[in-house]
């Protein structure tokens, strides 16, 4: 499974896909990026005149990424002899945060896999900026199926 085929399986679309492309991937782990465009739907209300990239939206972004496109690669080929979109369920996320993304930044975020078993995996995720700065880091979870 080649990386348009991970990304077309997401059970995401516009406004809500914060994947642009993946670079690297494997058992082991997935790296990719994603650019916030200045039109996204949430800078409009956070925050009034400064837009900052929510930190929730952050936290997505590395799930869709570092868990979502991983467990879907892990599972290719399940996912792959039924057709069906995967289903997904976040079970658990520890992320510290470190600097802002503004409007127009491209983020790329590193995922290593801790363990994946019994359809439960769990990575240490981080998102870097273009100038190699942490943006944030920390520990995803989720069920995948």
């Amino acid at each position: 499974m080649n990386q348009t085929e991970i990304i077309n399986k997401l059970p995401y679309s516009t406004p809500f896909l914060f994947v642009d492309e993946l670079t690297d991937i494997s058992e082991n782990g997935v790296s990719g990026n994603y650019t916030f465009k200045v039109t996204e739907y949430f800078y409009k209300g956070h925050f009034k005149e400064n837009p900052i990239t929510p930190g929730v939206i952050l936290t997505e972004t590395m799930a869709q990424i570092g868990l979502v496109c991983l467990g879907i690669f892990l599972l290719k080929d399940i996912i792959s002899s039924e057709k069906t979109t995967p289903q997904i369920a976040l079970t658990s996320n520890n992320i510290d945060f470190f600097l802002p993304v503004l409007p127009g930044e491209k983020v790329t975020v590193i995922s290593e896999k801790e363990f994946f078993r019994f359809n439960k995996l769990k990575c240490t995720v981080k998102m870097i900026n273009s100038k190699n700065e942490l943006v944030c880091r920390g520990t995803i979870s989720g069920m995948i199926r």
